[in-house]
Formats: structure tokens, sequence, C-alpha cells
């Protein structure tokens, strides 16, 4: 244990004026204990996310053995990374800052602190894109085709529930549950299920078809006859939940619950349908069919079909075929290479809609295309084309 007299030596020795300094001195040593470098990690947080740990809350580490570690709070979603540092980190417990010192403690004061173990290095949040593809495929393995399918009883594949899916997902909770309504997945006996596309369409079919027999506005569709109605048809909780997928959901005056249906999900959907049997569709006859598919009152928009479908200009006559940005993969660069193997050179107006979800809080697509793609002019419009080599 130092003496006040060994600490002004030191500082002699240092060539440190005492007057200069603050009347406490502390001494540290290592502790019996003392855990070495790996024993001990150190986490930098946010002055948001410290808050939130100080309030109660919890941060959650999320991946499986082969996938890159990322931190989940509520709401949000962090890569983890390690950054080495050239000092020497220390853990002293107890140990006072000099803001937290008091000035008129008394000269000669020796305050003795013990290390409870040091690191070189500590880990850094950086704010991410939650890695939300994995939660889709989950679902997708055994998607749910009614009640009368049968397969749901022979089924082997695993079903999952909100705490599966938060286990195996790296994203915070507010995210996972957003990207569930998103899917328009719905919970069946406790699990979470996506509906199969053809028993989907089933579904919507029937509602549709019930609005146009009954005359009704597509703004003011009621909840109770569709249920009377549909329900010997179909479950009427599969009624309801394709009304909320296709639907905005509100009550009127006299306590009523009533749809105003969505055109543009609506159109989309039908679009899809028709394109998915279809390697490519002759533009003009697809949208000629289209129109003709849809419910009566209902107009069709080459806009609907951003993400879903992708239009060839340059095809004689122009062509339109399914490109659905959920089938594309997460990462940027793997993103990047598998559009530009479908199509050499994209104008922004085309790419976009399949590499918005990319972006992260302050980026843009501007951004990402200068990144990831090479720009030039051709006949008089910019396009973008890849920067490697694509096999």
């Amino acid at each position: 244990m130092r003496s006040r007299e060994e600490v002004e030596a030191t500082l002699r020795t240092a060539k440190l004026s005492p007057a200069e300094l603050l009347p406490a001195a502390q001494c540290l040593s290592f502790g019996p204990g003392a855990a070495g470098a790996g024993e001990c990690c150190l986490l930098q947080l946010e002055p948001g996310l410290c808050a939130q740990l100080e309030a109660g809350a919890s941060l959650v580490i999320r991946g499986e053995k082969d996938e890159q570690a990322v931190l989940c709070s509520k709401d949000k979603t962090y890569d983890m990374k390690i950054a080495d540092t050239s000092n020497m980190l220390l853990f002293i417990p107890g140990c006072k800052t000099p803001e937290e010192l008091n000035a008129d403690e008394a000269s000669g004061t020796v305050i003795h602190s013990q290390i409870a173990g040091f690191s070189n290095n500590y880990w850094e949040l950086r704010r991410c894109r939650p890695k939300l593809k994995k939660l889709r495929k989950l679902l997708m393995e055994d998607p749910y085709e009614g009640p009368d399918s049968g397969k749901d009883q022979t089924s082997t594949v695993s079903h999952y529930t909100t705490e599966d899916l938060l286990s195996m997902v790296q994203a915070s909770e507010e995210e996972v549950m957003h990207q569930l309504q998103v899917l328009d997945a719905c919970k069946i006996k406790g699990y979470w299920r996506i509906l199969e596309f053809d028993y989907e369409m089933k579904l919507l079919n029937h509602v549709t078809q019930l609005i146009d027999s009954e005359s009704w506005s597509l703004s003011k569709v009621p909840l109770r006859t569709c249920l009377e109605e549909l329900g010997p048809l179909e479950p009427t909780e599969m009624i309801e939940h394709i009304l909320l997928s296709y639907g905005r959901k509100y009550t009127d005056d006299a306590g009523e619950v009533y749809f105003e249906m969505r055109e543009d999900k609506i159109c989309r959907a039908i679009a899809q349908m028709l394109l998915q049997n279809a390697v490519k569709f002759n533009l003009a006859e697809f949208q000629e069919v289209w129109q003709q598919s849809v419910p009566e009152g209902m107009t069709t928009r080459l806009d609907q079909l951003k993400g879903l479908a992708l239009l060839d200009k340059n095809s004689r006559p122009e062509t339109i075929f399914l490109l659905k940005v959920e089938d594309l993969p997460e990462d940027n660069q793997e993103r990047f290479n598998s559009l530009f193997s479908v199509r050499e050179k994209w104008t922004e107006e085309d790419i976009t809609p399949y590499i918005q979800d990319l972006c992260s809080e302050k980026q843009t697509v501007g951004a990402l295309l200068t990144k990831y793609a090479r720009s030039s002019m051709q006949n008089g419009v910019k396009v973008y084309n890849s920067r490697r080599p694509i096999s």
C-alpha cells in the first residue's frame, strides 16, 4: 500500500507539480482474483440503449452457431463487432473519475483501488437491418392449406410459436411482430402460419364474390354478414383473417364492424396469381386479362406491381414476368448479383423496388447504387450495371 510520501516521490520523478493536480491520489493494484483478457467482455452502448438497460429493460444476443451474433433491444437490431484498443482497459469497482473526486478532499488523501480485471478490446454495436428473411423461410416450410387438406395431420414439419421465432430470428421483438403482419401471418392453434397462396386466393375470391353479389361498397364490407354467409364454406377465423389482410378494419357509429378493402393489394394478389403460371406474359394481353379478373369497381395499374413483377420494354411485343423481392437474397452484394444476372442494365426506377429494403436508416438508394453498381448513359437514360463480372 503506497503512502503519501511514495506518491509524491513518484510525482517528483515524473516532474509533475502536486499543486497542479487534485489533492487526492488513487493508487491502483491488481486484486488476487483479477480476471485476465478474454475472461471479461466490455460492451459499448449508445446513451439511449444504456438508459433502457438502467431502467430495467433487457438486451438479447441472438444468432445460431453459423450466424454472426446480433444484439437486440425491444425494437432495434445491432451488429456486434470486436474493436481492439491499444490502451489496456481496466475494471476498477468503486473507482472515482476526476469529476467525482471532491475538490475539497483533504490534502494528502490516498485512495487504494483494486483492479478486478482488464481487457484489450470491447464489443462495438452498429445499428443494422433486422435479418428477417429467415422468418419467411421458417413459415414457408409448411404453409397452411386449409382445414380440408389433411396435410396438417400427416406433416412432420415443425410449427413455431412467438417464442420459437424470437429465439431463431435475428431481429428485435417489435421488428419480428411487424414482419409477421407484413407477411399476413396468423396464429392457428397457437402457432404462426402463412396461408398457402392458392388457399389465400380461394378465401379472397369468396369475399370478393360476396361483395359483388350483395352490391356492397368496397369501402363498407360488413364483418358480421361475411361471417354468416361464408362461415359454412370456411372457418370464420380464416374469413376474418383474409378481411384483415386485404382490408382496413373500422367501426361505425352504431358499433358495427366494417372493412374498407385495399384496392392496390387485391389487384397485386390477382396479378401474382395470373403471372405465376407463365414464364413471360405479353404485356398488353396481361393488362387486359388482369383488369377483367379484379372485382368490379377496381382499377389495375402497373405501379401496383412494384417489387412483384418486371417489365421487359425492349422485347417486341413488350412482356412482363414475375420477380418477387422477397425471393431475392438478403445480403447486399448477393442481391445485386442476383438482379444483374436477371438483367444486365437497370434504370433507377426499375431497380429501386428491389433494393429499397436494403437501405439502412441513413442510407439512400442512390448511395447503394454508387457502392454496388456502375452507371452509364444509354439512349439518354442513366442505367446501372454490375461492378464485377456476373457468372
